[in-house]
């Protein structure tokens, strides 16, 4: 059975104090953030001598030290620190130790940050500070059979007074946890049928409308692609699952695809030795597609989104596809099996098909699709392929203000030869090597119109040891955070989305 999903975010209160007042404020902890210019001063302090004596004895920050029965964390802030990947990695490192210590009630102080220019710096501080540890505020599921008494933040202070967009903050936590939960969720626990079963109980008790196209339905639409890798598993476990979004003040309209292969095998083409292990969070892609519509709904943006979840399994057995199989999609596009366990880019050509039906302003799809593509990037980016080139720098920029690091690869057409079929329209792979994540995506985009804008996420930074951006955790819930940073900037407040370039 399914654990369920439960998130009780601290209380976040936000006031002015100055630091005489916050040493003294009776909190298990607080963490103080200074601004490098004031180091001397501060350290002048007769209650600041011990720090003065790690920094001589090479320790590093945080420096602690106890003040009135709390303890105290300093930090050292560059008035222009890199607001990139090096600052999520340095607030990982403050917040991690905090974790060993259980602490309830922490308070968050900025000391120094009084001029304009440092204002702003200092939002940008809490902020990460604050999602970081929302981030590490979320409990996963485990069955192990002695567990660790259940801890969370439940108040968090916040000094001095700043303005910072809480609802966004706890809706982009909840989001990410979200996706972070259904992913580490071990495949006995979610199949296609128990997956489905959670997401109908999700959008009713968030009020989205909802619904499922069963194998059956799929069929009589021609979604031939979908119903090969589904053919495998046990009669109608798999489903296209609909979840829709609608506030009345809504600006946009957004398509969300995610891919849901709650288990691959690699069907005929079996994964070996070790390949096929943790292939349960290859529904990575449609947890972050269901994360970021909760995101959205809880912070109540203002966009019409449309969730599309292709949630399937892809086993062996006498009624499996197979390679040489050609299988027609949705849109009619005829298709030459290569490989079973491509199977990912083959159930969401078909889900692309049905949300472009939409007309949808932006339509992202999120996969944990290509080997190809960890290979080129490592763990620590996703790759990014778009048909709207002229986005390319500002999604580089997008993806290191927020944490999320993105890279673009080419979708130029001549990658088509890669794929020319002899008895179809087109291969769904190339046979022997090539660059399956390119590959991959030129296989996508048959199924996206040209005036449709819309940006394939590749998401190799899905897992990533040591955790990635504000997360700490090795599952990331990576795309959650990069997509409302993205709807908050530049490419989200244009009045239309980009049109093709001609």
């Amino acid at each position: 059975m399914m654990q369920p999903f439960t998130y009780l975010p601290p209380q976040i209160d936000i006031h002015d104090a100055g630091l005489a007042a916050v040493l003294t404020n009776g909190l298990a902890a607080n963490l103080l953030i200074c601004a490098e210019d004031r180091r001397e001063s501060l350290l002048a302090l007769p209650e600041f001598a011990a720090v003065g004596a790690q920094i001589a004895l090479g320790q590093k920050a945080p420096y602690s030290l106890v003040l009135h029965n709390t303890l105290q964390l300093l930090i050292f802030l560059p008035a222009h620190p890199a607001r990139d990947h090096s600052l999520y990695k340095q607030v990982r490192g403050w917040v991690a130790p905090l974790a060993g210590l259980k602490i309830e009630r922490l308070g968050l102080h900025l000391e120094g940050f009084d001029e304009a220019d440092t204002t702003l710096l200092a939002e940008l501080v809490l902020a990460t500070l604050l999602a970081t540890l929302l981030a590490a505020n979320v409990p996963l599921p485990s069955h192990k059979h002695r567990s660790e008494d259940p801890w969370r933040y439940q108040q968090i202070a916040v000094s001095p007074n700043c303005v910072l967009d809480l609802a966004r903050i706890y809706a982009e936590a909840e989001g990410n946890g979200l996706a972070r939960h259904l992913a580490v969720s071990p495949a006995s626990d979610l199949t296609a049928r128990s997956y489905r079963e959670w997401v109908r109980q999700l959008a009713q008790s968030e009020g989205w409308q909802w619904h499922e196209y069963d194998q059956a339905q799929l069929a009589e639409r021609g979604a031939g692609a979908f119903i090969a890798v589904a053919r495998g598993s046990e009669d109608n476990q798999a489903a296209m699952v609909k979840l829709s979004y609608c506030p009345p003040n809504a600006v946009r309209r957004l398509a969300l695809v995610g891919k849901g292969i709650c288990h691959d095998s690699g069907g005929y083409n079996l994964k070996i030795s070790g390949s096929m292990y943790g292939m349960h969070l290859d529904m990575g892609g449609s947890a972050v597609a269901l994360g970021t519509l909760h995101a959205i709904s809880r912070a109540r943006l203002p966009y019409e989104v449309h969730c599309w979840l292709a949630i399937a399994e892809n086993h062996i057995g006498p009624l499996a596809y197979r390679p040489g199989e050609v299988v027609t999609a949705l849109n009619g596009t005829t298709i030459e099996v290569v490989d079973t366990d491509a199977e990912g880019r083959m159930v969401l050509a078909d889900t692309l098909c049905m949300a472009v039906q939409d007309n949808p302003d932006l339509l992202i799809d999120y996969a944990t699709l290509t080997g190809a593509c960890k290979r080129a990037l490592g763990s620590r980016y996703s790759g990014a392929f778009t048909n709207r080139p002229q986005w390319l720098g500002e999604l580089i920029n997008l993806g290191q203000r927020s944490g999320e690091r993105i890279w673009p690869f080419p979708l130029d057409e001549d990658y088509d030869d890669n794929l020319d079929s002899e008895w179809a329209d087109l291969l769904q792979c190339a046979p022997g090597s090539s660059p399956d994540h390119i590959d991959a995506a030129r296989f996508l985009s048959r199924f996206v119109p040209a005036q449709t804008p819309w940006l394939h996420l590749d998401l190799s930074g899905f897992r990533n040891k040591g955790g990635n951006g504000v997360v700490s955790s090795e599952v990331t819930g990576f795309g959650v955070r990069l997509t409302l940073d993205l709807l908050a900037g530049p490419l989200g407040r244009r009045n239309e989305f980009d049109q093709p370039e001609q």
